[in-house]
């Protein structure tokens, strides 16, 4: 059993993960920012921490993963809403989780980051729209410069849709969308998979099973 910081872990996607992390026999610990959701989880069999990711120092997220074996970054500000919180959220959220990995020797680290942050903005991004994807950007190329095995998943546009157990996965994609249920399953997919390790992956509904899909992106195919 391996126990897996989950950060954001009383997100939508967090809480669909939660359950699948268990299934595998791993033990998930939710780091969330107030004791009703912390109470909540527990309720439903989850461990849970409490950690204000935003007035957090690195030290704190240390101890907040104390025991873990395993980093998952599933939490985000959103693109929509306050500029501020993309940067202390989805970037400086990012980048002190992987701090705070590398001081206390957590190796294994997955970030879910978001389809195509990488290509330019159009002309008429607004300025929420531009903070999010630059804060998105920024926090996978820390991840990529760490010396942790990490695995960092793009998804596209995210839907409450029922999983399908199907996706598309490969280092670029055209845009689509993917319920978050299948987000979950993939991170659960990867996080045991060493072939995933240092791998960056976009994610959006395919026809392809998860785990022959793992299969084939850890391939060149």
């Amino acid at each position: 059993m391996a126990t897996i910081a989950v950060v954001g872990g009383a997100g939508q996607i967090a809480r669909l993960l939660h359950p699948r992390l268990i299934a595998a026999g791993h033990r998930p610990v939710a780091l969330v920012r107030r004791e009703e959701q912390a109470a909540e989880l527990k309720e439903q069999g989850v461990a849970a921490r409490l950690l204000d990711l935003e007035a957090a120092d690195v030290a704190t997220y240390g101890e907040a993963f104390r025991g873990a074996d395993a980093v998952v970054f599933a939490a985000g500000g959103g693109p929509d809403g306050d500029i501020e919180r993309k940067r202390t959220v989805d970037l400086e959220g990012s980048t002190k989780s992987i701090a705070a990995a590398t001081e206390h020797g957590i190796k294994r680290f997955v970030q879910v980051s978001a389809i195509g942050v990488d290509s330019p903005l159009p002309d008429d991004a607004g300025d929420v729209w531009k903070a999010y994807v630059e804060a998105k950007r920024d926090a996978d190329a820390a991840l990529r410069d760490s010396d942790l095995s990490w695995t960092i998943l793009r998804p596209g546009g995210l839907t409450d849709d029922e999983a399908t157990g199907h996706i598309s996965l490969a280092p670029e994609l055209e845009r689509g969308e993917i319920p978050r249920a299948d987000v979950a399953a993939t991170i659960a997919a990867v996080l045991d998979d060493g072939r995933a390790v240092r791998r960056q992956w976009e994610l959006v509904g395919g026809p392809t099973p998860i785990l022959e899909a793992v299969t084939a992106a850890t391939a060149g195919r």
